[in-house]
């Protein structure tokens, strides 16, 4: 047996192609590698479209998923993001009487600037030749019911949040504003996994390399080395996609092991271990990391999608700002309507001015609201207090639903990165015939 391996091998060395055959595996490893480099770049980037346009056609490329934002966003909202809570809860884990406390102390901050500052702007000479005394007394009726009234108002608001706020809406207008904001989250999440996929590439191209190798003794025609690959570059990009989500459920196998991998993978990679049976478990590469993504995929929610400033932003100037303004009146018009304030007003502008002035007092009291749902620390403080909430229930998700968190960005338009490794293995091959064969 060893003799006649041998004479093969003598054989193969005599022959004149000796080298081209020996390069398939080496150039169809490489091809492979940056082709799928290269397609998954293009899942990402470029941000905008590249290119120009005859006439209505587009010719040029933009990333599949900041092309698709809007849609792709869409279906995580409905297949993943509805599952894990309503706004209602997040809001409730959000401490509702503490954001009430917290605004309460910035509107009180403003609230005689707020006063002054409307007031200027409706009637500035009436109102900068009003006795001070009844100034005071208005100013301090506003300290005194502020707190109470913005307690109330947080808490309407929280519990009415699922009629004010499309959950689905805020997701894909966020997402559509700001597409780097959708790369940024797909990377975060799967950047393992698109790891995996590039590196993974690379062997599968060796073990095509080998079997046409193999092709290329029974049958050397060289139409078969562009031929075949356009096939490995086909089938590899198919594959690396198809290996991080499948299969979907934990499959177990026992095995002797005699090596283990080493802490942090640094080299030597391997260590050996005292002989004992291994388990190993063969599942997408996304589907094993669910506890690990469950961290980071909570990060990425609770810091820049739903988070109070996107919630209130939607709430008080999304598609339901009218609700919104409507149950801000009925509450700020609790310090317009108490009699020493009601009174005062009327007797000074007249209804008409004194209805328009409170129409500004709304908007003001708006926008004094959202300085502090603004602050990153502020928004850092209520995305500790359901980030818990959001990473236990995404670690409950089935392996299906978890899988919906990565997938949709692969599975728009990935037929285009499957056909173009078909088509970059074919021009790769081309070029490889006409250097090494011919």
């Amino acid at each position: 047996m060893l003799e006649y391996v041998n004479e093969l091998w003598l054989a193969f060395l005599k022959r004149p192609d000796f080298w081209a055959v020996l390069s398939i595996i080496p150039v169809t490893a490489f091809v492979t590698w940056a082709h799928v480099w290269m397609a998954l770049k293009m899942v990402f980037y470029p941000i905008n479209f590249w290119g120009f346009h005859l006439g209505p056609l587009p010719v040029g490329w933009q990333g599949i998923v900041p092309r698709k934002a809007g849609r792709i966003s869409g279906i995580i909202t409905d297949n993943t993001l509805s599952k894990l809570g309503s706004l209602r809860e997040f809001l409730d884990a959000m401490d509702p009487e503490d954001m009430a406390r917290i605004i309460g102390e910035q509107v009180g901050f403003e609230l005689e600037h707020l006063i002054d500052e409307v007031m200027i702007d409706r009637n500035a000479v009436l109102w900068e030749n009003l006795p001070y005394s009844i100034k005071r007394r208005i100013y301090a009726q506003a300290n005194k019911q502020m707190p109470g009234i913005l307690k109330e108002l947080v808490t309407e608001l929280t519990m009415n949040v699922e009629s004010l706020v499309d959950m689905r809406e805020m997701v894909v207008s966020q997402m559509e504003g700001d597409r780097r904001l959708m790369v940024r989250m797909f990377l975060k999440v799967g950047q393992k996994e698109i790891n995996f996929i590039w590196h993974i590439s690379a062997l599968i191209g060796m073990f095509f390399g080998v079997f046409q190798m193999i092709v290329w003794f029974v049958v050397p025609w060289h139409w078969t080395v562009p031929f075949w690959a356009s096939v490995w570059g086909f089938l590899t990009n198919w594959i690396a996609i198809w290996m991080v989500f499948n299969p979907l459920e934990p499959h177990i196998i026992k095995y002797p092991q005699f090596f283990e991998l080493t802490k942090n993978r640094k080299f030597p990679w391997i260590k050996p271990v005292i002989p004992r049976i291994g388990a190993y478990n063969i599942q997408g590469a996304f589907m094993k990391r669910q506890e690990e993504v469950s961290d980071v995929f909570a990060s990425v929610v609770t810091e820049d999608l739903i988070t109070l400033k996107s919630i209130m932003t939607e709430m008080m100037y999304g598609s339901k700002k009218d609700k919104t303004r409507r149950i801000v009146k009925r509450h700020i018009n609790e310090i317009m309507e108490t009699p020493l304030v009601r009174t005062s007003l009327q007797l000074s502008l007249g209804p008409r001015e004194y209805a328009k002035l409170k129409t500004d007092l709304i908007d003001r009291s708006i926008e004094i609201t959202m300085v502090p749902v603004c602050d990153p620390a502020f928004n850092a403080s209520r995305a500790q207090k359901i980030f818990q909430m959001f990473r236990d229930r995404i670690r409950e998700l089935t392996p299906r639903e978890f899988q919906n968190l990565l997938r949709p960005a692969f599975q728009e338009d990935e037929w285009i990165l499957i056909v173009l490794g078909g088509v970059t293995g074919f021009i790769a091959g081309t070029i490889h015939l006409f250097v090494a064969f011919l």
